[in-house]
């Protein structure tokens, strides 16, 4: 049996607000309910389209709450938990109660920008102190460092707890990499939507998804063809979202995909500052496509 159960289409939940800025937990539970009948194979919580850096302590532990109540076991669920004090995140990993919880992903270090020496002791600490299974992050795009392909293969062989790698650099030659010389029990999952389809048929084992808030049924189709090796198929749905790809984040992440939400009438298209709504021409597009599509929730 696989040591990683985060495979197929994983969505990056994104986080509900009400007008007045609050959070809206009857839209996430209309939410919970789509992408479950639409068909996900695990649910990311609270990670970068969440907007976890601007909630709460009680808010993150009630969105908690709230999903493995209402998910009930029925998919994996994987909490994000990262930073750039490692000391804080350990301890946080030790004080933390993971029942209902399958596994945590952990971003590289922001700000810092340490050493690939300082990523290895970094995550393996992180890896020593876990009772859950734990999945790298690379996203040098939002933290300023790059997680080298060496140092990755570093922490997936030395580290039996470091299960698998979310890879957003958009590097094809690093991820091939990985993919080519890593553990057969250690999986790579895309952190980019727009590239799911070619990194799958390099040996990518699934996505955490933005655009899967929104078309669960249709993404996870094209990914599960595409893991089964149905390319043919699984090409054309992925030439259908290209332009849909472009437009969620031409405005940044969680913005574009809460205004798709948001024309299918599953939240309102509201954000915590410093993050705020696509522009308004960007979320006609959207909606224009939206309606091309005839997407049933």
């Amino acid at each position: 049996m696989a040591r990683n159960k985060f495979r197929g289409l994983g969505v990056a939940l994104v986080t509900p607000f009400q007008t007045d800025g609050t959070v809206d937990y009857t839209a996430l539970r209309r939410l919970l309910d789509y992408q479950l009948t639409g068909g996900v194979d695990f649910f990311c919580v609270l990670g970068t389209t969440a907007e976890t850096p601007t909630l709460t302590a009680e808010e993150k532990q009630n969105i908690i709450h709230l999903v493995l109540e209402k998910v009930q076991g029925r998919v994996p669920i994987l909490l994000g938990m990262g930073g750039n004090n490692t000391a804080a995140i350990v301890e946080q990993v030790k004080t933390t109660d993971f029942k209902g919880i399958d596994g945590i992903l952990s971003v590289c270090p922001y700000y810092n920008k340490p050493s690939q020496e300082g990523l290895y002791q970094h995550f393996k600490a992180i890896a020593t102190a876990s009772p859950v299974p734990v999945v790298l992050y690379n996203v040098p795009g939002r933290v300023g460092v790059n997680m080298t392909a060496e140092t990755t293969l570093r922490l997936a062989h030395e580290c039996e707890n470091i299960v698998a790698i979310k890879e957003a650099s958009g590097n094809f030659t690093q991820i091939d990499d990985i993919i080519k010389n890593k553990p057969a029990d250690f999986d790579v999952i895309s952190g980019d939507d727009g590239i799911t389809f070619p990194l799958i048929t390099l040996g990518a084992a699934g996505v955490i998804s933005v655009i899967g808030n929104a078309l669960p049924k249709e993404f996870s189709r094209m990914v599960r063809l595409a893991l089964n090796g149905d390319y043919n198929n699984a090409l054309t749905i992925h030439h259908k979202f290209t332009e849909l790809f472009k437009l969620l984040f031409v405005d940044g992440n969680p913005a574009g995909v809460k205004a798709m939400l948001s024309s299918m009438g599953l939240i309102q298209n509201e954000l915590r500052l410093p993050l705020v709504p696509s522009r308004i021409s960007t979320m006609e597009k959207i909606s224009n496509i939206v309606k091309e599509l005839n997407i049933k929730c």
